[in-house]
C-alpha cells in the first residue's frame, strides 16, 4: 500500500532533499532524507529505500585472467611442481611482518595442522570463543581435546579476555582467540595470561585480513596465525587458507605435516611424520597473487565507509555498534556488526527487523547462533573415541564449565552486514541509515500489522 503525498509533504521532502545535499556539501555526516517514494515500509508494500544492489563479489579483473591462464599453460597445476604458491606464501608473509609463511587447502586445515604442530591432543583443553565459525570449534575436537568456551565481550563480539584465566585448568594447552570480522581480540590480555600460564596461542585470523593490533599485523603475535581465503572472504580464492609463524621448528612441522608427513618437497617418499594433504594448488596461490594486488584499496573503502557508517548509526537510538579495542589500529571490517535494541523500535522482535531491513534493499544477518550450545558437541563427546579418553565424571564437569549467558544474549541481538556492502560509496551508507531510521519510525505500525 503506498501512501499519497500532499502538497506540504512534498515541499517537505524537498526541503529535506536540500538541507541533505548542502550539509554533504559543507562535510558533515548527514544522511540522506527519506525520499518520498518511500514513506511506507517495503515490507508493508511500499517503495524500498535502495533498488541497487551493492558491489558484488568477487571482483574480477584482466590480471586474475593473465594468472590463471599462466597456471593452466604451463600444465604445473600441484604445488610440488609450480612456484606460484611458494611466491603467494613468501609475499603473504611479507605483507604481514612474518618470517614463515604455508598456503594450506583452507583455513580450517590451516588451524589443524597448527593444532597438530603443538601437539593439542586427547586430554588437553583448549580455550575458544562461543562467538565464531565452527571450524575454531572443529579442529579441536579433530584433536579429540575439548574445547572450553569463554563467554563474548558483548561491546566488542570477541572472546572478553578478563574471563580467561579463570577458564584456565591442568589440562589446558592452547588459547584461540578469533579476531572476529576482521576486530582484534585484546591480545595485549590473552598474550599475557597464556605466557604466564605457559600456554599456546593460535590467532585465529581467518576474517581479519591486514587487521592490526599496536599496527602489527593479527597472526603474527601469538606462536601461530590461521586465515582463510574461502570465497566470502576479503583475500579469495573460492577456497585456501594459510599459517603464519616466526618460529622456524612450527614452520617446518606444518610444512611436513601439510605434505603427508614428508620432509622438504625434494624428500620423495621419505616421511618424518604422520600428515595429511592439505596443499593449495598453483591455482589458487596465482589467483591470491593477482587478488592481493587490491587487498590494500579495498581495505581502505571498506574502512572509510564502515567509520561513516558508524557515525550514523551512533545517533539511531537501540544501534549500538560493536565497540573496538583501544589496541586494534585496524579493522579489517569482514563483518559489520551492531547490536540491536527492540525496545527502540516499538518491541519489534530482530527477525521482523531484518525482514525489513532486507526488504528495503540492505542484505543482512542476525549472526551466529551459541556455539557451545550446539548438539554435535555433546555426540562428539558421547562418541566411542572420547569415552574411551575421559571418564564419564570429567565429561559431566566439562560440560558444567560452558555456559556463556552474555553470549546467549548477544546472539538475540546481534545485527551483521557484509565486507562487500563497504566496497561502495558514501550514498549507500547514507541508505543503510535511511532505512533504520524508516523501520525505526514506522515500527509500531509494523508490529501491530502482524497482531
Amino acid at each position: 500500500m503506498k501512501d499519497n503525498l500532499t502538497r506540504r509533504d512534498f515541499l517537505g521532502s524537498a526541503v529535506g532533499v536540500a538541507v541533505g545535499l548542502a550539509a554533504t556539501e559543507r562535510g558533515f555526516s548527514k544522511a540522506a532524507p527519506t525520499s518520498p517514494g518511500s514513506a511506507s515500509l517495503a515490507v508493508l508494500g511500499g517503495s524500498p529505500v535502495r533498488t541497487k544492489p551493492f558491489p558484488s563479489w568477487p571482483v574480477i579483473e584482466e590480471n586474475d585472467k593473465r594468472g590463471w591462464m599462466q597456471v593452466l599453460m604451463t600444465g604445473k597445476w600441484n604445488r610440488l611442481d609450480g612456484h606460484f604458491t611458494h611466491q603467494f606464501e613468501t609475499t603473504w608473509a611479507n605483507m604481514l611482518g612474518a618470517k614463515y609463511g604455508l598456503a594450506t587447502a583452507s583455513g580450517t586445515t590451516a588451524l589443524l595442522t597448527s593444532a597438530n604442530a603443538l601437539g593439542i591432543g586427547p586430554g588437553d583443553e583448549v580455550i575458544v570463543p562461543p562467538y565464531t565459525f565452527v571450524a575454531t570449534v572443529n579442529i579441536v575436537l579433530m584433536q579429540h581435546a575439548l574445547p572450553v568456551f569463554v563467554d563474548t565481550d558483548p561491546e566488542t563480539f570477541q572472546i572478553d579476555a578478563r574471563k580467561v584465566e579463570a577458564a584456565i585448568t591442568k589440562q589446558t594447552r592452547c588459547i584461540i582467540p578469533v579476531h572476529l570480522g576482521g576486530s582484534a581480540a585484546d591480545l595485549d590480555t590473552i598474550l599475557d595470561v597464556a605466557k604466564r600460564h605457559n600456554l599456546f596461542v593460535i590467532e585465529d585470523a581467518c576474517q581479519a585480513h591486514l587487521a592490526e593490533w599496536h599496527h602489527k599485523k593479527v597472526s603474527t603475535l601469538g606462536n601461530l596465525g590461521c586465515f582463510s581465503f574461502q570465497a566470502s572472504k576479503n583475500l579469495n580464492s573460492g577456497e585456501g587458507g594459510a599459517i603464519l609463524t616466526n618460529d622456524p621448528g612450527l614452520y617446518e612441522f606444518c610444512l611436513s605435516f601439510h605434505n603427508q608427513g614428508r620432509g622438504r618437497y625434494n624428500s620423495g617418499f621419505g616421511y618424518v611424520r604422520n600428515g595429511a594433504n592439505f596443499r593449495m594448488t598453483e591455482f589458487q596461490g596465482a589467483l591470491l597473487l593477482q587478488q592481493l594486488t587490491r587487498l590494500e584499496a579495498q581495505s581502505r573503502v571498506r574502512t572509510e565507509n564502515a567509520e561513516y557508517l558508524t557515525k550514523l548509526l551512533k545517533e539511531i537510538p537501540g544501534i549500538s555498534p560493536a565497540r573496538m579495542y583501544d589496541g586494534c589500529t585496524r579493522n579489517a571490517y569482514h563483518l559489520y556488526m551492531f547490536h540491536y535494541d527492540s525496545a527502540h523500535f516499538a518491541g519489534l522482535p530482530r527477525s521482523r527487523f531484518l525482514k525489513a531491513l532486507s526488504a528495503e534493499g540492505v542484505p543482512t544477518s542476525g549472526g551466529y547462533t551459541p556455539l557451545n550450545k550446539e548438539p554435535f558437541i555433546k555426540e562428539a563427546l558421547g562418541s566411542r573415541a572420547f569415552k574411551a579418553i575421559y571418564t564419564e565424571k570429567e565429561l559431566a564437569e566439562y560440560e558444567e564449565r560452558n555456559d556463556c549467558p552474555e553470549n546467549d544474549n548477544l546472539c538475540e541481538r546481534a545485527v551483521w552486514f557484509t565486507q562487500t556492502m563497504f566496497l561502495g560509496t558514501r550514498d549507500d551508507m547514507n541508505q543503510i541509515a535511511e532505512a533504520i531510521r524508516k523501520i525505526q519510525k514506522q515500527a509500531g505500525a509494523l508490529v501491530r500489522s502482524q497482531a
